[in-house]
């Protein structure tokens, strides 16, 4: 099977959930010795991952240029994954003129209007609302999805909402969480007795996580510290801008840390994770960080969304800042309680993320979507439709800034 990852970004396990994510499925698609080549548009970062050590070259290609279709018709691959909607968009026409026989995949990692709308929602201070998700960006997404062979949905809600609300066959959804090793022995771990302080973490590029730091700055930590005055709140988080660095306040104990070099390092030797989201979408790599770790978590429904099923959290669930206030500082010196919350987290990696259990999913599926494929096309007229329209409007407006921009360079 050859596989080709058109990606948004190159992979970077350390900087976000996301590029956690895209590593689980190269390396699921290398473990089943699968010919791999990964592609982006993007700029290369020093902080990616070497993708040599699974035996891809990355491969750079150009928006709006032709000298993709000789690229894709050349590597005519059995399956091509979008990482994001954003490049099914772009590339999606071309895939489908010059390699018409590769199964067209969409990896989500969120649903990207849902976290926007819920932001709009936020900012406009009511409850989100169905229709929130009918702007051009939902628009959008939604319609790529319908475009697409088969689409990853990481989060059980998210898949729900797009075939109740937005007609998506379930025959071209899969839902599947992160994929990840056996928990650790909790005995190999920091004791409560061994731990100190409090940690929140996220990539600051992100805006659910800059939302949190700033109710953590002005809305929770100052009422934790006045109870606890020898806690501190350790901030980490990859691309912290001058905004975050700033808020950094030695006497307040607010510790603006920046990029950790080994986030589950950092995360084993807090007592407490906090991760006050007020909005977002998918399931949050940070909170799945805290179970491995051993490190209970206080965050709200947002936080936790699809995450633990009918398991008991790892911590407390609240959307309430003074109730959030109070479970963290009860928590921080409970020791009993701290376990228990530590065994839940154990429990929910060990039911819901087993790497062993959710490759056998995604490679099966794969394998039969690729298949059936030609037949799934044909039943799914509303993908059909917005191929024959959509892909043209993208497929001609992407000829039209090539063209433009060989002009330009006359």
């Amino acid at each position: 099977m050859h596989l080709l990852i058109i990606g948004y970004v190159w992979p970077e396990p350390n900087s976000s959930a996301a590029g956690s994510r895209m590593m689980q499925l190269l390396n699921c698609f290398h473990k089943n010795q699968w010919e791999i080549s990964f592609a982006s548009p993007a700029q290369q970062t020093e902080h990616m991952a070497d993708l040599s050590l699974l035996g891809i070259t990355p491969e750079s290609i150009e928006l709006n240029d032709a000298s993709f279709d000789h690229y894709i018709a050349d590597k005519n691959p059995d399956i091509v994954i979008f990482d994001r909607f954003m490049m099914e968009e772009q590339f999606g026409w071309r895939v489908e003129k010059f390699s018409p026989d590769s199964l067209r995949v969409l990896n989500t990692e969120d649903l990207h209007s849902l976290r926007q709308a819920r932001h709009l929602a936020l900012k406009q201070n009511r409850e989100f609302q169905i229709e929130d998700l009918y702007s051009d960006h939902g628009i959008r997404e939604i319609a790529a999805i319908h475009r697409c062979d088969l689409t990853l949905m990481i989060s059980e809600t998210e898949t729900q909402l797009i075939i109740e609300k937005f007609q998506i066959p379930e025959t071209h959804l899969l839902h599947l969480p992160f994929m990840l090793p056996p928990p650790n022995d909790m005995d190999t771990l920091p004791s409560f007795e061994e731990r100190e302080h409090f940690i929140s973490i996220g990539n600051f590029r992100h805006a659910p996580n800059w939302d949190a730091v700033l109710q953590l700055k002005t809305e929770i930590w100052p009422k934790i510290r006045k109870r606890l005055p020898k806690a501190e709140l350790h901030v980490y988080g990859a691309y912290p801008p001058p905004k975050a660095t700033q808020l950094h306040n030695v006497k307040e104990g607010f510790l603006v840390k920046g990029w950790a070099e080994d986030a589950q390092q950092v995360m084993q030797h807090a007592k407490i994770c906090l991760a006050p989201l007020r909005f977002g979408a998918g399931i949050k790599g940070k909170l799945v960080e805290a179970m491995q770790t051993g490190t209970p978590s206080i965050t709200t429904h947002i936080g936790s969304e699809s995450m633990h099923g009918n398991l008991p959290w790892n911590g407390v669930v609240t959307d309430d800042n003074e109730t959030f206030i109070d479970a963290a500082v009860s928590l921080y010196e409970d020791r009993r309680n701290w376990e228990l919350m530590q065994k839940n987290g154990n429990r929910i990696l060990e039911y819901r993320y087993q790497a062993t259990q959710w490759e056998q999913v995604l490679t099966k599926r794969l394998i039969v979507q690729n298949q059936l494929k030609n037949s799934l096309r044909k039943k799914h007229f509303l993908g059909l439709m917005l191929r024959h329209h959509s892909l043209k409007s993208t497929q001609y407006m992407s000829q039209w800034i090539e063209l433009k921009n060989k002009l330009t360079e006359k």
